[in-house]
């Protein structure tokens, strides 16, 4: 057989066949390309691979891609429809769902069910139209960590993880999973992020960067679904919080406190975190504070609706510990979203889903909305903010030039009723479909 710079004519022919792409054209109605930015309309998105190659006015045909003989050229009809990027959960734990039977399922179930588990939440999550999500803790296995990999391997559908490992956390305190446990059973469930004291801190934080975390997490105060009657204000020494802070900025990652709290935030802040989850009880100066040191605030509004609801059933299944920090924190919630969006923080969206159920991870929007924010503040916060948030404004946040293909649409326009992304029509993420009507 006739060679070729070394090779044969049969070689050839299979690197050209490799080399062809699957090109995308999608035809936006009404196009959120920037949210914040006025809406475009009549549009015309190119992708080719995982990658939004150009988007055009008018609604172009294949002679606007330069599509090879070889090529795969698919077009999608959402003329009539809203056009936005993939939204962006800054806040949610895949690998459980709260219920009545959490507590005996955590010495029931191994890694590989919370995986398997975890799976299944991540299909919820993609087809609600949210692309990427941050895991904000995952107990102190590496199922997490075997789901992020599993998707961005393509072994399984979900959302683009970037994933925490266990939550940083204090002996006793809240993240500490072993409260109420015998001493017995509690030995198997320690957690390599419990830590006390500045040394322990640090190694901490570089034992889950070691195992692969993206990012930390820490439990900057109380919470309110910890079995424990510890309040949910600083648990944290200023000393812990520093060299948990210097030890992740150090080795080149993101910090964010999960923390109600006004003192414990406040403390977290002035410890250089970089995001606060939940910010119950901020004011006016939490407020300055989080703008002068550029922080982002994730409100998680539905999961205090979530756990206000529990808490006031009467055959509420939260322990009596549980249920006091409830009715006390989970009503407050949606006004201190208020009061940081008038006030001028960083909102990214985050919903705690894991507390709330996965896959309705949407019904977040309204409560913002409710809360004071325009729907194009609430979407903004899913899509830019949340891009910026996690630092991946490079790659996400966007419906532009170079930035990866995430897209979803809505058959009605979000801009009148945010309550439209409660049922998405569209989705793609990485350049492949997931859903479409």
């Amino acid at each position: 057989m006739k060679k070729i710079w070394g090779l044969s004519v049969a070689a050839l022919a299979l690197i050209g066949a490799a080399s062809a792409e699957d090109i995308e054209i999608i035809h936006a109605g009404t196009l959120l390309a920037v949210p914040g930015e006025a809406p475009l309309t009549e549009q015309t998105i190119v992708v080719k691979g995982r990658q939004i190659v150009s988007v055009l006015p008018g609604y172009q045909g294949e002679d606007a891609v330069e599509a090879g003989a070889e090529d795969k050229v698919t077009l999608h009809d959402l003329s009539g429809y809203t056009v936005m990027p993939g939204f962006i959960d800054g806040h949610v734990h895949l690998t459980f769902e709260f219920n009545s039977q959490l507590r005996l399922e955590a010495v029931q179930l191994s890694d590989a069910d919370a995986a398997i588990r975890g799976a299944k939440h991540a299909k919820s999550t993609l087809m609600a139209g949210f692309t990427t999500v941050r895991d904000v803790g995952a107990g102190s296995g590496d199922a997490i960590f075997a789901l992020r990999d599993g998707i961005e391997k393509g072994w399984i559908d979900g959302p683009r993880i970037f994933a925490s490992g266990a939550t940083v956390s204090v002996t006793g305190g809240h993240g500490d999973g072993t409260q109420g446990y015998r001493d017995d059973i509690a030995h198997l469930m320690t957690s390599s992020a419990v830590c006390d004291g500045a040394d322990e801190c640090r190694h901490a934080v570089r034992e889950q960067i070691r195992r692969g975390a993206d990012h930390i997490k820490l439990t900057a105060t109380g919470g309110v679904l910890s079995n424990t009657a510890t309040g949910t204000e600083q648990q944290f020494t200023e000393e812990e919080l520093d060299a948990i802070m210097s030890s992740a900025h150090a080795m080149g990652r993101k910090v964010t406190a999960h923390a109600h709290g006004k003192q414990g935030i406040e403390s977290a802040i002035k410890a250089g975190v970089d995001s606060i989850e939940h910010g119950t009880y901020l004011d006016d100066r939490t407020i300055r504070l989080m703008k002068s040191n550029d922080v982002f605030l994730v409100p998680t509004a539905l999961a205090g609706k979530t756990v206000s609801g529990w808490a006031a059933a009467p055959d509420s299944f939260l322990t009596p510990p549980q249920k006091a920090k409830a009715l006390q924190v989970g009503p407050q919630m949606k006004d201190m979203v208020r009061r940081a969006h008038e006030g001028g923080v960083k909102i990214a969206f985050g919903t705690d889903s894991g507390v709330s159920a996965h896959g309705i991870n949407a019904e977040e929007f309204a409560l913002y909305v409710e809360a004071g924010m325009t729907p194009m503040d609430a979407i903004r916060s899913a899509t830019v903010v949340g891009a910026a948030n996690l630092g991946k404004s490079d790659m996400i946040g966007t419906i532009e030039t170079g930035k990866r293909a995430d897209i979803v649409a809505v058959s009605g326009d979000p801009l009148a009723d945010i309550r439209e992304l409660e049922d998405i029509d569209f989705v793609m993420k990485d350049g492949v479909v997931h859903k479409s009507q």
